[in-house]
């Protein structure tokens, strides 16, 4: 994990106050973020999973939808991110065998990136497949959120090694 360096904080202003970046003098640019996450449950809950065989339905569509709206809301959820005109998410689920994989792609044209949209969009589908399979096994755990990729802005792309 990188550490924090001598470089001022964004969100604090001269008082050491948190406030909300003024982004308007950035440039507009095509900004895109992809984070992952993992919902680890045994294989025959995974096989249920994706066949649609859960007492609540269709829990891999209900999910999909969820981490799109949640990418849509996040800066109604996390204090300091401005809102964004998302032009597209994407949030795909596929078989670890021993889990789910969340992925979430964000993309805008806008002044800030889209990082957070990103996660945002995997943790609100993780908590949903959990929700949608709760009553069948208490043990489904949520791991490894994170950032995988972000490009564009000023400092460029960035990829998980």
């Amino acid at each position: 994990m990188g550490t924090v360096t001598e470089e001022k904080m964004s969100h604090l202003n001269d008082r050491g106050e948190v406030h909300m970046v003024d982004v308007g003098e950035k440039s507009i640019t095509r900004r895109e973020a992809t984070a992952e996450g993992e919902v680890l449950m045994t294989e025959d809950l995974v096989s249920r999973f994706l066949d649609g065989d859960l007492p609540k339905g269709d829990a891999a569509a209900t999910a999909r939808v969820a981490g799109i709206m949640a990418a849509k809301k996040t800066h109604e959820l996390i204090p300091l991110c401005h809102p964004l005109p998302i032009s597209g998410v994407e949030v795909s689920l596929e078989s670890t065998g021993h889990g789910i994989r969340v992925l979430a792609k964000v993309s805008t044209d806008g002044r800030t990136g889209v990082e957070m949209e990103a996660m945002t969009a995997v943790s609100v589908a993780a908590l949903t497949i959990y929700d949608m399979v709760k009553g069948i096994d208490r043990n489904v755990e949520i791991a490894s959120i994170r950032l995988l990729r972000k490009a564009g802005g000023r400092s460029g792309t960035w990829e998980r090694s």
